[in-house]
């Protein structure tokens, strides 16, 4: 959270969604932990193709501080960055919600207790806090006085790779989810308990 780093940020929101998938292995649950690293896999390479278009773009500094505004220079890398981040956080319907949630659902009707279930909340709530901090400074904050080269998004050989993983961190989740869970999976749980993911 108190990161400026833009790779380091990235790399760290790797350990958070590890700690997901181990949490899920916790539960007995193998085969969300796999789905979710599947899907997790996409949206964070994605992250990283974005994050060094920017990082080129914005004369080879990383510190995004010096970002801000960003979103001027590079519409097409901020929605597709943008679509990443908001998968990262299980926005409905992006790749990280396939499977994220459904870690989410099953632990809570699986009902280890409210200690765990605090904690699982608290660290989905932290992942979207970093996420918003990240999207906030590089590209709505105030220009931090960085250099940039837009000619970076006229390069298809930068720009390319990124749009081809955004479409597919956009259909993954789906898609992966149809090939490794045939059958529907049925879950009860109190209004409360399933709002509760998508609230956090």
């Amino acid at each position: 959270i108190f990161e400026y780093d833009l790779k380091k940020i990235i790399a760290l929101s790797t350990l958070s969604q590890l700690g997901m998938m181990m949490f899920s292995i916790s539960l007995g649950l193998y085969e969300l932990a796999f789905f979710h690293l599947l899907t997790h896999a996409l949206f964070k390479a994605l992250l990283f193709l974005c994050a060094g278009v920017l990082i080129h773009g914005a004369g080879n500094t990383q510190d995004i501080r010096s970002f801000g505004g960003l979103s001027l220079n590079f519409p097409l890398v901020t929605v597709c960055m943008n679509l990443a981040n908001l998968s990262l956080c299980g926005v409905p319907f992006l790749a990280g919600f396939y499977s994220k949630d459904l870690i989410v659902e099953l632990a809570c009707q699986y009902s280890w207790g409210i200690f765990v279930l605090l904690m699982m909340f608290i660290c989905l709530s932290l992942t979207v806090l970093y996420s918003v901090r990240l999207t906030y400074l590089s590209f709505v904050g105030s220009y931090g006085g960085g250099t940039s080269i837009s000619v970076c998004e006229s390069d298809y050989s930068l720009v390319g790779p990124v749009v081809i993983l955004s479409f597919t961190s956009l259909v993954s989740g789906p898609i992966l989810s149809w090939l490794n869970f045939p059958a529907p999976v049925l879950i009860f749980l109190p209004a409360f308990l399933k709002w509760g993911a998508l609230f956090f």
